[in-house]
């Protein structure tokens, strides 16, 4: 579930602020460099200068040229995890999740374009396809663990104001974590990938909340 946004909502001052548009910026340009050129042409260089800023300042933010093809905001995965452990306790699990993630995609629609150009440049690399499905699973792992903390920590469905996470509170996920971390990766790629195919047809907004309500309806088959 590697999310590519432009929020700046959540957390930090100014300096946080521009720390993630300066990290935006080096990301699609790298993105769009990649989709005109090929990934493999596309240099650190290049990036930087697209994005108006000095080599040094690209390697403060990926450690690797190919990472800014694919870890495009390292913090969003953590802004689901908190928005998810602070969401009320009377939300299901999977209600808390569509919370949280819906609240980091609302700027999808105003980025259609490099959504899309990203999808094709994954498509057009193999190597920086299987790099951004081994960051979906390190970002699914997270999600679990928030998962299973917020399920331990009350008597409900979930529990707000989860306490901060130590290293005795990391238990190896249960199987309902690992599966619903998974199945919200796979919820926000199909969303995308399916309003991508027709913006002009359906909001992502719409299509985001049809695809967790069939979730948390069981995945009813539908009427012909």
């Amino acid at each position: 579930m590697h999310i590519m946004t432009g929020n700046d909502a959540a957390g930090g001052g100014l300096r946080e602020r521009k720390k993630r548009a300066t990290r935006a910026a080096l990301a699609e340009a790298a993105v769009r460099l990649a989709a005109e050129h090929g990934a493999d042409q596309v240099t650190v260089e290049a990036i930087s200068a697209a994005a108006g800023v000095s080599v040094r300042t690209f390697f403060n933010y990926f450690d690797s040229r190919d990472d800014a093809f694919v870890v495009v905001d390292a913090d969003a995965s953590g802004r689901v995890r908190r928005a998810f452990l602070a969401a009320p306790p009377g939300l299901a699990p999977l209600e808390a999740l569509r919370e949280a993630l819906a609240a980091e995609l609302r700027e999808a629609e105003r980025q259609h374009e490099l959504w899309s150009l990203h999808a094709r440049v994954l498509r057009s690399a193999p190597h920086l396809l299987v790099r951004n499905l081994g960051a979906q699973m390190a970002d699914e792992s997270g999600l679990a663990e928030a998962i299973a903390r917020r399920i331990r920590a009350g008597d409900g469905p979930g529990a707000a104001g989860a306490p901060p996470e130590d290293d005795a509170d990391r238990a190896a996920p249960g199987l309902y974590p690992r599966l619903l971390a998974a199945v919200a990766g796979t919820a926000v790629r199909v969303s995308v990938q399916h309003w991508c195919e027709r913006p002009d047809e359906v909001s992502f907004a719409d299509v985001f909340r049809e695809v967790f309500d069939l979730l948390a309806a069981g995945l009813p088959a539908p009427a012909r």
